[in-house]
């Protein structure tokens, strides 16, 4: 395993590589929260004139570079993937009508176009089979599923696709658990201890006969990208999210930071492994000190 380090102006893009015989490919994303002002959106779907009340032209404006830079790093990322075998989406793939804040947040609170703009965003992965997961109800709906209208849209043209609450994936071997929803931490420390239980869970049930054992657990929602496990044994992770920073709950509420990026796993013929983050630093979202 080699980390390649590439800088871009003032950022710095780091990634996993490894030269392998590849057989099967598989890209993990999740969080893109489509219709948000800071959600995945691609170019064709994002206003680059702000219009509106004046104190509301500096927010948007920096929104709509936020949502520019993240849709530019995405797209020239999967590009380097091709081609892709199965692409798993783990869930919270539209914001949802975003009661909490008014809907003052969203560029569209249509659930309907923010699903035709999640459609665009999977669509661009060219992935030969989709697996998704549902995500939390505040965002995908407490009454309806709003992820199942994707899921049909995506099999209607042509991809094979399903979705479900609890996903495994069986890949030369290798089994993969899907979960959208997995409790957060407070401390950097407690990070590894959410996903820890899930695998502990994973082989509880395995015990019973009542679920396949895992050896790759990986779970969502928290927005930060962390793992543990045991050498060629298992791991257990969550995944960065493609939502970037911008909402008010993450922005009044919460400390930790806050990941931008998806995960890819090549799996061998013999059933080896390979872990490859792409986490990228989105410029368009630094803070900035006011001088005086």
């Amino acid at each position: 395993m080699a980390i390649k380090k590439t800088s871009k102006k003032k950022s710095k893009v780091y990634s996993f590589t490894f030269v392998i015989h590849c057989d099967k490919r598989i890209v993990v994303i999740s969080d893109l929260h489509c219709g948000h002002g800071v959600g995945l959106t691609p170019r064709t779907f994002s206003a680059e004139v702000v219009q509106g009340y004046e104190h509301l032209r500096t927010k948007r404006t920096k929104w709509a570079r936020i949502r520019k830079e993240c849709w530019k790093r995405y797209a020239a990322e999967i590009e380097k993937l091709q081609p892709v075998d199965l692409l798993v989406v783990n869930g919270d793939c539209i914001e949802g009508r975003g009661e909490k804040s008014g809907s003052t947040e969203l560029i569209t609170v249509d659930r309907s176009e923010q699903c035709d703009i999640a459609i665009a965003c999977i669509k661009a992965v060219r992935s030969k089979q989709i697996v998704m997961t549902y995500g939390t109800a505040y965002h995908a709906g407490h009454q309806e599923d709003w992820e199942n209208s994707i899921a049909e849209k995506l099999a209607a043209d042509g991809t094979p696709t399903k979705i479900g609450s609890h996903e495994w994936i069986e890949a030369n071997g290798v089994v993969m658990d899907f979960k959208h929803h997995t409790t957060r931490s407070a401390v950097p420390h407690g990070r590894h201890t959410a996903v820890a239980r899930e695998r502990l869970h994973n082989v509880l049930w395995a015990e019973h006969d009542e679920q396949p054992k895992a050896d790759i657990i990986i779970r969502s929602h928290v927005h930060y990208a962390t793992y543990c496990g045991e050498p060629g044994r298992w791991m257990a992770c969550t995944t960065p999210a493609l939502q970037a920073m911008g909402s008010k709950y993450g922005g009044r509420v919460c400390s930790g930071h806050v990941d931008w990026g998806f995960y890819h796993f090549d799996i061998t013929p013999s059933g080896e492994w390979y872990f490859h983050p792409h986490l990228v630093p989105i410029v368009s979202q630094r803070a900035k000190a006011t001088v005086i």
